[in-house]
Formats: structure tokens, sequence, C-alpha cells
């Protein structure tokens, strides 16, 4: 099954070819993974699990001897290659013996410095290529899910809602958001998840207006906005859940953004749908805050792509350089918010599935309702 869903995507890829390209270079994690079916993922940007080679005809996988029977045992549909000197070496032997002369390369993966090496191995073979780099092609490729890969994000999200509910209903004030944020992880992994999607964010009071707020020291209070922001990876896929909560009786205050918040995301869940300009989907949302004076307030794109990264295309954004047309089969987030420096927060994001006519909201965790 494995084998014949990767040799789809890589006929997929290669109609994607320029007309004058003759492989593409893969260095990215979640694109080496969705092309090969090769789980390792990397710690830092200064080691390599593997980069694929991928021609016309053939498909490679270049890893070390640490990767290699992993890499045989996952990547059936690759010709897996072990490099014992350097990985410049062996690329520079097989684009010799390939005849390559255009030579794509993830632009937005590849480090300037491994570019470096590998185009100098490459001169010093003798060799003349002509260095492309490309960007988004296999991207495109996971933006529509197969059902396989839907029930993959189905189950991580609903490892994430059930882990949510339960953390939610121990929060006492005098726990710090770091205190938050690990019975998060403690519990996700307690429940099968195989790791996190990303670190959780418990942003707490004054906190929750910093979007993307690392939990630290400050300790919850009862009357102030808590931001939890968590997700689950299981089968290597990706949940993104936010849910605003508050200790204690909310104010006035709260219960207007709140609302706001809640009716921005309804109104943007209500009218999403594939073939939508990706503009015009933030602006389903983005509109309603502004209308509500609240414009400046809302300072992040409404959403993005989920798979086997938490964030991957599409991006819903405002910004004309990001604009894309939505796909069917796509799982986005949708999640604005409103943040006001000195009082906190609040974010509302659920998970949707992009149908030609509508968009079925897959996250089941509810909301305050007053």
């Amino acid at each position: 099954m494995e084998t014949t869903l990767t040799i789809s995507r890589l006929s997929a890829l290669r109609d994607r070819f320029a007309p004058e390209q003759d492989a593409l270079l893969v260095a990215g994690p979640e694109n080496r993974r969705y092309l090969s079916g090769f789980t390792a993922r990397e710690e830092n940007l200064t080691e390599t699990c593997g980069l694929l080679l991928i021609t016309r005809e053939r498909a490679f996988l270049l890893t070390d001897f640490r990767y290699l029977e992993w890499a045989r045992q996952e990547a059936s549909s690759m010709e897996v290659l072990m490099y014992s000197q350097s990985l410049g070496t062996t690329l520079a032997g097989l684009l010799k013996d390939l005849q390559v002369r255009v030579l794509g390369f993830e632009g937005t993966y590849l480090t300037y410095r491994q570019y470096q090496r590998l185009a100098k191995a490459v001169a010093e073979a003798g060799l003349s290529v002509d260095w492309q780099p490309v960007e988004g092609v296999v991207e495109t490729l996971r933006e529509g899910k197969t059902p396989e890969e839907v029930a993959a994000i189905r189950r991580a999200l609903t490892l994430t809602e059930e882990t949510l509910l339960e953390v939610a209903q121990t929060l006492t004030p005098g726990q710090t958001e770091s205190q938050v944020a690990w019975e998060i992880e403690r519990r996700l992994r307690e429940k099968g998840a195989e790791g996190l999607a990303f670190p959780p964010i418990v942003a707490a009071g004054p906190n929750s207006a910093r979007p993307h707020h690392q939990p630290g020291d400050y300790r919850l209070q009862e009357g102030e906005p808590i931001i939890i922001d968590m997700g689950a990876r299981v089968a290597g896929y990706c949940a993104d859940l936010t849910r605003t909560l508050i200790l204690g009786p909310p104010d006035e205050h709260f219960r207007k953004i709140y609302s706001l918040v809640r009716q921005a995301q309804e109104q943007a869940e209500q009218g999403l749908r594939a073939g939508m300009d990706s503009q015009a989907a933030d602006a389903l949302a983005r509109e309603a805050l502004g209308a509500a004076g609240y414009g400046e307030a809302f300072g992040h794109s409404l959403g993005h792509g989920v798979g086997l990264a938490v964030h991957e295309a599409p991006s819903l954004s405002p910004h004309k350089d990001r604009a894309t047309t939505l796909r069917a089969g796509s799982i986005v987030t949708v999640e604005p918010g409103i943040y006001l420096t000195g009082w906190g927060g609040v974010r509302l994001e659920d998970m949707v599935l992009l149908h030609e006519d509508r968009a079925e909201v897959l996250t089941k965790v509810g909301f305050y309702e007053w």
C-alpha cells in the first residue's frame, strides 16, 4: 500500500518538473517523508537524515550508516544509497552517472552552507550543473489530503481534544504556565501520541496578548484570559487546537472580546470552501473584527494548512505575496484572535476540511456560551 502510494506521489511530482529540469533534490523533512515513507526526523539544521534525488525515471534516498537499515525498511520505493565519505561526493557521482545538467533544489530547506558544500563537491567532480531553486513543488501536492491522511489527523485531533478537556478541569489559581504545559505534554504522550505537533503554548493574563508566548513562571489568576494552543502528532500527522479559558466568573470585557472572536470564527467557517482565494478567506473574519473596531488587534493570518507539518500550505493570509486558491481536501485552521497589550488576548482555533461547497469543522470541543 505504502509503495503504491509513494509511486503515485512521485509520478505527480515529476509532472511538475520544469521542462528543462532533469532532477529535483528534496531536503525538507516532511517532503522527504511524503515522497518516500522514511519517517526519520532531524533535530537541528546542522544534520540531515537524508536527501532525495528524484529524476524523471528513478528515485534515490541518500543517507548515512546511522539511518541505512531504517531507510531500507521504510523507503521501499526508493533506491537507498549510503554515503561513507561525504554526501557531496555521493551526490556528484550520481549526477554524473545520470547525466543531470539542470538540478532543482528546495531553496526553503537546503541551508546555504549545505548548498555551498554540495555545489563545491559537484564542481570539483568536473560537472557543469545548473542549480535552480524551487519552492512549494512538493508542498502543493501535500495540500490535498487522502482519506488515510484525514483519518490520521482526526485521530490526532481527538487525542488533543480529550487532553485539553482533562487539563482544563485541573486548572487552578497559582499554577504556572510551565506546569500546565508539562501537564499537557505528559497527558498527550500517555494517551498514545507519538510526539507533539509543537511545544504547547500556555499564555495567561497579559502574556496572552503574545500569540506565540513561551510558557514561563507566570501564575494563573482568576478573571484573566488563558490561551492554550496545543496539538498531538499521530502517525506523522498533526493536530492544532486553541481555546481561551478563564478561571472564575468572566467580566463583561472578557465576554465581549470572546464573543467577537467566536462570531468572526463562525462567519469564516460558514463562508469557507474550496476554490476561494486565500485572501478572501482571511477577509471573512478580518472584516468582522475590523467592523467591531478590533482590526489592528488581529495581527496574524486567519489560518494555515495542517498535515505532516503543523504549519504548511495553504496559508489563509491577507498578504498578496502568499495568495493561493484553496483546494478541496485541504485541512486548514480557522483561528481569529484579538490581542490587547496590558490585558491579554483571546484566540479560538478549529481545524476544518475543505469541500467544494463548504468547510467541514473537524474540531468537536465546544465554547463558552453566554
